[in-house]
Order: C-alpha cells, then sequence, then structure tokens
C-alpha cells in the first residue's frame, strides 16, 4: 500500500468527506473472516460487523464467488428487465419471512429506502381517506432520509429538518400506550422489535402479540423493522417469529447480502394490493449484483445452520458478559447475536475506546450502552478472544463501584 494511502488520511478524510460524519478512528485495509486489519497492520475483533451488516463476515468464499461470477455476467440492466437472481431472491425472502404465495417484494438500496417504500405503502391504506395517522415509537430508530426520519422517535434527530412528512404520531412502548392510541384512524404501525440504535433495547413482554391483535382489529398495517434484526440475527430469521406473529409488511435490509447494498419491503397478504404500476421504483432497486449477492449470503445461512449458530452463540456470549466481575456492567440485552449492555456509569464511549485499543471492535450507541453484533459465523476462537480483550477494556475503566 502506497504512503500516501496509509499517511495524513484523517486529514484526507476531513478535507474531502461532508461532515455529516466524525472523523473515524480506524483505516480498514482488508478483513477475513470475524478479523479486519487497519491499513498499519494491526489486527481487530469485528464484534461490530459493519452494524449488524456482514452475516458472513469478512471476504467468505461463498460471497465472493457469487459477486465475482454475476459481475462478470450481469451487473446491472435497470428495472425494465427481469433477472434469474432478483427473481430467486423474491421468491426466497417470500418463503423465509412467512408472506408465502400472497407476498410480494419490492427491492432498493438500503434500509432508510425499503422503510420510505413502507411508509408509501402506509399512506395507501386509506379506507375512504379517514386513515390519516400513522404510529412509531418513541425512540425508535428508522432512518435518516426525510420519510424515514419522520418515523424516527428521536426529537434531536428530526429538528433540524423540519418539517417533516406530516401524519407520525410517536408513542410510548408500552401496551397501554398502544391500546389508547390505535383505532380506525390509523393507518399503519410501526416497530422495531428491538430497538438497535437506542442501545439494544427489548420490547415489553407481550407486546409485539398485543400489536397485532390491536392492527388486525382495527384494520392497520402492522410494519416491523427487521433492518438490524432480521435475516437470523436474533437466532430465528426474523424477530417477529419470537412473538409467534406475522406482520402486513417487513422491511429488510443489513445482513440480506453480506455487505452488498440491498433493501426490501416485503409484504403480506393484503398489504400485497396495495401499491399500483408506477407508484414506487428505484433505478438500481434489485439488481443482478446485489440479488445473486443476496441469493448467496442467505443460501449459506441456511445451509451451515447460521440462525441456530447466532441463537447458541448469543447465549454464550450473554454467559461471558454476565460473568465478568465488574460494577459497570449492568444489565444485558437483546436476542441471538444482538446484544446490549447496560452500563451503570456513562462510560460507553470511553469503554469502547477501550476495547478498540486491545483489539476488538464494539459500539457505543450513547454513553450508558455497548452494542455486539458480530458476524453470524462467530464460534469457540473468537468467544475466548472477546472474553479476554473486553475483560481487559472493562479492567481499565476506573468505576465508582456503585450500581445505578
Amino acid at each position: 500500500m502506497s504512503t500516501s494511502t496509509t499517511t495524513g488520511w484523517t486529514d484526507r478524510f476531513g478535507h474531502t468527506m461532508m461532515r455529516t460524519l466524525a472523523t473515524p478512528k480506524l483505516m480498514l485495509a482488508r478483513g477475513e473472516g470475524c478479523r479486519v486489519w487497519d491499513v498499519d497492520g494491526n489486527e481487530y475483533l469485528d464484534f461490530l460487523a459493519g452494524i449488524a451488516v456482514n452475516s458472513l463476515g469478512h471476504a467468505h468464499p461463498v460471497l465472493v464467488d457469487a459477486v465475482s461470477r454475476q459481475i462478470a455476467t450481469l451487473a446491472h440492466v435497470s428495472n425494465y428487465f427481469a433477472t434469474p437472481p432478483q427473481l430467486e431472491l423474491a421468491e426466497r425472502l417470500t418463503r423465509i419471512t412467512g408472506a408465502g404465495d400472497a407476498g410480494r417484494v419490492y427491492f432498493c438500496n438500503s434500509g432508510a429506502e425499503a422503510n420510505e417504500a413502507a411508509f408509501k405503502l402506509a399512506r395507501l391504506n386509506r379506507s375512504g381517506g379517514h386513515r390519516t395517522r400513522v404510529l412509531a415509537l418513541n425512540n425508535a430508530f428508522h432512518g435518516r432520509t426525510m420519510g424515514s426520519l419522520a418515523l424516527t422517535g428521536k426529537p434531536p434527530m428530526r429538528e433540524a429538518f423540519e418539517p417533516l412528512p406530516a401524519g407520525v404520531e410517536h408513542i410510548d412502548t408500552t401496551i397501554e400506550a398502544l391500546e389508547a392510541a390505535i383505532d380506525d384512524r390509523v393507518a399503519a404501525l410501526f416497530v422495531e422489535p428491538i430497538k438497535g440504535e437506542a442501545g439494544v433495547l427489548d420490547l415489553p413482554d407481550g407486546f409485539l402479540k398485543r400489536a397485532r391483535e390491536l392492527t388486525e382489529q382495527h384494520g392497520v398495517l402492522l410494519i416491523i423493522d427487521e433492518i438490524q434484526t432480521g435475516v437470523g440475527r436474533t437466532g430465528r430469521w426474523f424477530a417477529y417469529e419470537h412473538a409467534g406473529i406475522l406482520p402486513d409488511a417487513v422491511t429488510v435490509a443489513k445482513g440480506i447480502a453480506g455487505g452488498v447494498p440491498i433493501g426490501a419491503l416485503v409484504t403480506f397478504g393484503w398489504a400485497s394490493e396495495l401499491f399500483s404500476q408506477g407508484q414506487h421504483g428505484s433505478t438500481f432497486g434489485g439488481n443482478p449484483l446485489a440479488t445473486a449477492a443476496g441469493n448467496a449470503v442467505l443460501g449459506e445461512i441456511e445451509r451451515a445452520d447460521l440462525v441456530g449458530n447466532a441463537e447458541r452463540r448469543g447465549e454464550e456470549l450473554r454467559a461471558i458478559i454476565r460473568g465478568y466481575d465488574s460494577p459497570l456492567i449492568g444489565d444485558v440485552r437483546g436476542q441471538g447475536l444482538l446484544v446490549g449492555i447496560g452500563l451503570t456509569e456513562g462510560e460507553a464511549h470511553r469503554l469502547s475506546d477501550a476495547a478498540l485499543a486491545n483489539g476488538l471492535i464494539i459500539n457505543a450507541p450513547n454513553e450508558s450502552s455497548i452494542r455486539l453484533a458480530p458476524p453470524l459465523i462467530v464460534g469457540d476462537d473468537e468467544l475466548a478472544e472477546f472474553r479476554e480483550r473486553f475483560g481487559r477494556a472493562l479492567a481499565s475503566i476506573p468505576t465508582t463501584g456503585k450500581k445505578s
């Protein structure tokens, strides 16, 4: 690698990249499995996986082969034409989501775009024009585009861009708030089954089941945002399976193609009849390169039972975390290989930096939470290394010793 690449990259980043991004802490050069290396040759155990994106880790041969073969034949044709990988992935998604023969798939390029499509779907559930309300949850995150930002229940993210698309109401994440808010004027309810960007916060027991009952009773679309939780991440193909329900629509992205940009909206039953020709579209959405990558990744997850691995390894990872003798660790949250650690003191960013100094990549979504989302291929060796490296990071943080 040339000196111009490895030297002064932080200055180059500051001069060329939009100020929406803070200067990164590392410049990464390559990855393999659950590890990455920076431009100086330092190795790191990756327990974030590109924020739950790299399902198969880095440079997995199945993905490398699929992308190499596809780009050598057909990479993009626009949506004037169909391609075999596009239809194969659509059929695969209707199968693994449980949407079945009545399911329909819209492809796009990211999670935010999938939620934009879902927002438009909600607008089509008008029932004579009197359904003008869309519900979402406080502290939820659905993206940063204008429509998905309107759904996001984090006022500091929204305020600079208001007025946003109208009609969205944010409610508390309680069954009582659900029961008070849902009526025949509501078009849709958007729910994250685990609030990932809020620090991996679980929903209250029975929340999704009650949401399904109320939305069916009032003709409301139940739209579940599985962008971070889907594709085996929680030990099921989709987190709503833990509640024993099916939604009317689900948005997916992140882990579908292992790092190749893709997103999708999958509709169920009557929700599949709402969109009509010309009401939405994407030039790049569902291109053969991205969908071939998606088929390869989902096929390998299925073949290697990585959904089951996520469930088993998630339990082991939580046991490791609970086993540390540290007053800094409070509760342990999440499901499968989406793990949140609630801290008793506001030291999450300091702990994340300490982990990085010990060769471990984790994430602090806020000052009181650590988020872990390792690749679904994680095994014994990686968990043993995590135990050691995270333990050293924990021990380096001075605490008061008092649990809040």
